[in-house]
């Protein structure tokens, strides 16, 4: 039976705008805030997915000024405090450094500290479970620690953690020590990686003690740090925007974890998937007979069309010889594209922004 961790807060990452599920995810109501069909958004299946680990009260949600009030509507019991803001974009360091200051102040530096995304889509949420404990377990030793997802094919899309010693057994996972991280690989390295058995996918998944996430930013971004902790007392907004601005962008990974001294990785198995393109939502969206995803449509008719999907915002769509298509239908914006270019969603919203037309955004 799963009991609750204890001194443990859960950080969830939820600024982003997931431009490569436009046009249904916007700058206003990004991907994890959708629904996709189902009675919860993805931050509400995420926060749900932790709830058996922590109280709602060690539950913390990281996102910009323009999705707060919307975070705050689905998640009422989430207390105001824990809604922690950033002024602007800044990349995942900065984000994670600010809330690990924050939580210090408040829960002391021994407390440990678990930092996830608000848009993943978990198919075994026991195992995605067990691996945060061991992740704790393993951070309460000293490491960084990072969930790696055993890979199931060889992806170009994804970042991958190398292991190296092993380290200890928790339960029926083990935990190594990471050898390197390596940015999204051609295909051909990648799957390198996946047949040497020694690569896991990268999820963003973290765990540590705050006076040791601490240290390591203070030794690998003492500029960042040091504007970090100014913003932590501070009450006057305007200051704490005038010192933000000042940090530079950076990501967690590049910007302490592939540089801290002792780094660990608890490999799972958990059904994940980033949900970062059309084709990842076909992937773990129901099928009709025909392979295909049918949503949002008031009706649809379809002759000889298979293993395509297509949304609609309430009107009959009628589609004759679809094969591996995505057909995207808002009340301003409509998509269509072979659902193996999938990514390059984000090169069009991309074009979409240098010809002026961010209004569909």
């Amino acid at each position: 039976m799963e009991g609750q961790l204890r001194n443990v807060h859960v950080t969830i990452l939820a600024g982003g705008s997931g431009t490569r599920l436009w046009p249904l995810s916007r700058h206003t109501l990004p991907k994890q805030l959708l629904r996709f069909g189902g009675q919860e958004s993805l931050l509400q299946r995420t926060v749900n997915r932790v709830l058996p680990l922590v109280p709602m009260e060690h539950i913390y949600i990281l996102t910009g000024p323009d999705h707060a009030d919307a975070i705050a509507a689905q998640l009422p019991d989430l207390p105001r405090e824990n809604l922690f803001i950033e002024p602007t974009p800044k990349g995942t360091a900065p984000c994670l450094g600010l809330a690990a200051l924050k939580l210090r102040k408040r829960h002391g530096s021994r407390a440990i500290m678990l930092a996830l995304h608000a848009d993943h889509v978990i198919a075994d949420e026991a195992a995605f479970r067990q691996a945060l404990r061991a992740a704790v377990s393993a951070a309460g030793r000293g490491f960084l620690v990072t969930v790696g997802i055993v890979p199931t094919h060889a992806e170009t899309g994804f970042g991958y953690i190398q292991r190296g010693a092993a380290l200890q057994d928790i339960g029926s996972l083990s935990v190594y020590r990471v050898n390197r991280f390596t940015e999204k690989p051609p295909l051909a390295e990648a799957e390198r990686y996946v047949e040497s058995g020694e690569y896991y996918w990268n999820a963003g998944y973290f765990a540590w003690t705050l006076s040791n996430i601490m240290e390591e930013f203070q030794r690998l971004l003492p500029e960042t740090y040091a504007r970090l902790d100014a913003i932590v007392p501070k009450v006057n907004a305007e200051h704490t925007c005038e010192i933000w601005e000042q940090i530079a962008p950076a990501t967690i990974d590049v910007g302490i974890m592939e540089q801290a001294r002792k780094v660990a990785v608890v490999p799972a198995s958990m059904g994940w998937n980033d949900v970062g393109s059309w084709a990842a939502l076909y992937d773990v969206s129901v099928k009709d007979a025909r392979g295909c995803v049918i949503t949002g449509a008031a009706e649809y008719v379809g002759i000889d069309t298979k293993n395509s999907l297509i949304h609609s915002d309430g009107k009959l769509v009628a589609t004759v010889g679809l094969k591996d298509m995505v057909v995207v239908e808002t009340k301003d914006a409509l998509l269509i594209l072979p659902m193996d270019r999938a990514q390059e969603v984000g090169d069009l919203v991309r074009e979409l922004r240098r010809r002026g037309l961010d209004r569909y955004l």
